[in-house]
């Protein structure tokens, strides 16, 4: 793998504002397709799932899609059904400015939940977001999608397949509402590789497993999850990608760690984040109770504020430890790290923890709390971040 420039042929990318929330910034993005591209997706599964996530989904079993458009500021979500109208008018302006068909275009939305979208202020800037379109756009988009994120999120990466250079671009959104139950907020992939439909989507599910759906900032899932992988087939040299073929294994491998790369991103850039903690749980019977686990520590309002003061309060791990609902847990057999630093062995804290040793660890602005549980040979990792004074700023602000 090395670093790579942000293109990837058969792609383009177009940016308009449309003044739908911010002034004076990008807000409305256009991603086109080539001919022989190719289309996957996964969403959230939130119940109240928003109108542009259910019209996307049955666009995609529609018609093969050509066209992305994506708005940030307002999420369509709980809007009923003239939101569902509204996003189906909002494709309807990219249908009639590219030719295609309406189905062949797939609509995202973030921001606020419940309010209407001003259709016409979208379809009246879709021309000057086609007339962008350009396969150097990928970092005005990343930065047109963003709505409380503090710095765009676009990752490149180049790999070799038997003397071929084959790329890989992503861009995701998201600091807060994250704890993804299929990806995060929104994210968007291509590669430049000819490969189908079913084998795409396979790949994108076993991609964001690990990587958007092993993080959390403050675990509530959004109404607007939606994680989109192209594959433009613009690669003339490349062979097509079948599912027994290496090409496949490293395709699938390459998108994995450029998932996880976005999704780490997000995380760090929670709203008001501080620290990046990894919360890898160990020993458990199985990786459901494994996720159970690093899960319930993630979420607990009392662990993720004493990580943003530094405070080696480890009893607050240890409670939530004992909360997360395990049958027949041996606290004797458990033990609680902070990287290296073991803090609770035979049901109580290590005789040589020190305070000073848990606060030098505490301190740093990434590191791992290791939970070993000694109920057999599975485990999980989940990736989170404190809780500050900002974020309840950010939150209780976010309207006004």
């Amino acid at each position: 793998m090395s670093s790579a420039r942000s293109t990837i042929p058969g792609i383009r990318l177009g940016t308009a504002a449309a003044g739908i929330k911010y002034a004076d910034r990008d807000d409305l993005v256009v991603v086109e397709m080539a001919q022989t591209a190719t289309c996957a997706a996964v969403f959230t599964r939130n119940a109240f799932c928003a109108a542009p996530v259910q019209l996307a989904k049955r666009h995609l079993t529609q018609e093969s899609p050509r066209y992305l458009l994506i708005n940030s500021g307002n999420a369509n979500a709980g809007t009923g059904q003239q939101g569902m109208q509204d996003a189906l008018d909002s494709c309807h302006g990219v249908a009639t400015s590219a030719g295609c068909k309406v189905e062949q275009v797939l609509p995202f939305s973030t921001g606020v939940i419940g309010e209407n979208l001003p259709v016409e202020a979208i379809r009246g800037a879709i021309p000057g977001a086609m007339g962008s379109l350009s396969g150097d756009g990928w970092e005005a988009a990343s930065r047109a999608i963003m709505t409380t994120d503090t710095r765009p999120k676009l990752r490149s990466r180049q790999f070799e397949f038997e003397g071929v250079r084959v790329g890989l671009c992503g861009m995701a959104k998201g600091a807060g509402m994250i704890r993804p139950d299929m990806a995060t907020m929104l994210a968007f992939l291509a590669t430049d590789l000819s490969i189908s439909q079913a084998l795409l989507r396979e790949c994108l599910a076993n991609a964001v497993k690990p990587s958007f759906n092993s993080i959390t900032v403050d675990g509530d899932t959004s109404t607007n999850d939606a994680c989109v992988l192209m594959a433009s087939g613009a690669s003339s040299l490349a062979p097509v990608v079948d599912r027994d073929s290496p090409l496949y294994r490293q395709l699938e491998h390459e998108v994995t760690e450029l998932c996880i790369d976005l999704a780490r991103e997000i995380v760090r850039d929670g709203e008001g984040a501080t620290k990046l903690v990894e919360i890898l749980v160990q020993g458990a019977a199985d990786e459901t109770e494994a996720r159970d686990v690093a899960y319930t520590i993630a979420h607990s309002p009392l662990v993720k504020t004493a990580l943003f003061a530094s405070d080696p309060n480890w009893g607050r791990i240890l409670a939530a430890v004992g909360r997360a609902g395990l049958d027949d847990l041996d606290i004797d057999r458990v033990e609680i790290w902070l990287d290296d630093l073991c803090i609770v062995r035979n049901g109580g804290r290590v005789a040589e923890y020190t305070e000073q040793a848990g606060l030098s660890v505490m301190g740093q602005k990434e590191f791992t709390i290791r939970v070993v549980l000694g109920r057999g040979g599975e485990q999980a990792q989940i990736v989170t971040c404190d809780l500050s004074y900002d974020y309840v700023k950010i939150n209780a602000e976010y309207r006004t």
